[in-house]
């Protein structure tokens, strides 16, 4: 299962008893399978519906008529440390126990908390009471201990043109790429931003900017499974996101001030397809077993400086999101307006 699990977001191996872990878990109960896979991905799938609603500006401040700029942001979205474990109880389950969490049984009442992707790595034990068999489940992946912040990193790319009576138009696209010999990626996104201090009289001379903004990406990465016995066994991990938002920025000199507030419309799809022999008897035992989705909506408020020197541009800008997936976004870009 972990190897399924991960590679949708990290893009790496997982060891060899991956396929192993699927297999058992999928033999216990769908159900069951799904409950579990949703509480340990739900994390990655929310920060990721947030990720990719970042690094669309830094400033208010369209460009001019044919007016250019290519920005690369990275975001990293802060995990809560409520979203480190999810609640289990033995009763929501089928065909599947918890025995233990790193060694330590449920409680009296059958509660255990299981360690989400983002969680440390402390690897539950799981029993098939109809098969009598015991298998392990993934640990986390232990953020802070892998890379020193407990944040999901998201980069991302805009190319920026700015067009008639004050509308900047913000493109986001990555053609489909085979990621080796098992996987393929793309992205598209598309974004619009418009001065609207131009039709408020009384404040269109003051020395700021305003405009409105409204932003969608959509992202889609395919990969041939082939964990198991079976057919066309791939995995789909895919995000669509959508923000809307009011923007004000200042320019002082070479800095911008810049800040927008405004709502985030998100979900993030996992989904495990195909025709699955798992008792490799020559017969399909499930199809399409996995297919999970997660909303990241709320509101959201952003503060932000930039600094621009000749055509260089250096941002750096942190946003409040809902469940606390606050995110810092810093990168830098070429400017010409």
């Amino acid at each position: 299962m972990r190897k399924l699990l991960v590679c949708f977001f990290c893009v790496a191996a997982v060891g060899a008893n991956a396929q192993d872990d699927l297999n058992d878990l999928l033999k216990g109960s769908l159900s069951d399978a799904n409950k579990l896979i949703e509480g340990y991905t739900a994390p990655a799938l929310k920060a990721f519906g947030y990720g990719l609603n970042q690094g669309w500006y830094n400033t208010a401040k369209p460009h001019k008529t044919l007016g250019v700029d290519l920005t690369i942001s990275v975001s990293a979205v802060s995990i809560p440390n409520s979203d480190l474990f999810f609640k289990v109880n033995n009763s929501q389950f089928s065909n599947l126990e918890v025995l233990s969490v790193g060694g330590v049984p449920p409680d009296n009442s059958g509660n255990s908390n299981l360690p989400t992707i983002f969680g440390p790595d402390t690897k539950p034990t799981f029993y098939i009471p109809s098969t009598d068999e015991s298998f392990e489940g993934p640990g986390g992946i232990d953020l802070k201990k892998e890379i020193g912040i407990q944040a999901m990193p998201v980069p991302i790319a805009n190319l920026g043109i700015g067009l008639p009576k004050g509308f900047d138009l913000k493109l986001r696209f990555v053609p489909t790429l085979q990621l080796g010999d098992d996987s393929e990626f793309n992205l598209f996104g598309i974004g619009v931003m418009h001065d609207v201090k131009q039709y408020i009289p009384g404040i269109k001379n003051l020395p700021f900017d305003l405009s409105g903004f409204v932003g969608y990406t959509k992202m889609k990465l395919n990969v041939d499974l082939n964990v198991q016995s079976g057919s066309n066994q791939r995995a789909v991990f895919e995000s669509s996101a959508t923000t809307i938002q009011g923007l004000i920025s200042k320019k002082i000199s070479v800095l911008t001030f810049y800040g927008g507030i405004g709502y985030n419309l998100a979900n993030t799809k996992i989904a495990m397809l195909g025709a699955y022999d798992l008792d490799e008897d020559g017969q399909t035992d499930v199809t399409d077993p996995i297919n999970l989705k997660v909303d990241a909506n709320g509101l959201r408020t952003t503060l932000g400086m930039r600094l621009k020197l000749a055509v260089i541009t250096l941002h750096g800008d942190y946003t409040i999101q809902k469940s606390n997936y606050n995110t810092i976004t810093v990168g830098f870009g070429i400017n010409v307006r």
